[in-house]
């Protein structure tokens, strides 16, 4: 199986100049705490509703401060035409959750969460890499 196959593809994006009171009020419309932040189909990072708490309001930002300040750069992606238990692998070893999906052109086309897999895919694989995420 591949990640094209258990892949969210209506994915909310930001955009590197919203604020993070948009980007947050947005996660919390939506329900959900991990965006891709793409300038046009082309990522530049992500953020989560954790990186908002505690690298920005926590430090003292203004919520009408870019996202774009608050961002992981560069982070962990998968390949739309990767091998589940792939990236399953990669993601129990380096304790993701959620990553961005790219195609072979570097474009944004969807994201993997961890609850993709436990709904999408055989239990026991899901579970191994709960069990490799959640661990200290």
């Amino acid at each position: 199986m591949k990640i094209r196959d258990i892949m969210s593809k209506d994915v909310q994006v930001a955009r590197p100049g919203d604020t993070l009171q948009q980007v947050a009020a947005r996660m919390r419309d939506g329900d959900f705490g991990f965006m891709p932040v793409a300038d046009g189909d082309r990522l530049v990072g992500t953020i989560t509703d954790r990186d908002i708490c505690i690298r920005a309001i926590a430090e003292g930002a203004a919520s009408t401060s870019p996202v774009i300040e608050y961002i992981t750069r560069d982070p962990h992606t998968a390949r739309v035409d990767e091998d589940l238990k792939e990236v399953l692998e990669a993601m129990g070893s380096r304790q993701i959750r959620r990553l961005p999906v790219l195609d072979k052109d570097d474009r944004l086309v969807g994201v993997v969460s961890l609850g993709d897999l436990s709904t999408r895919v055989k239990e026991k694989y899901a579970g191994e890499a709960l069990e490799d995420i959640s661990r200290p």
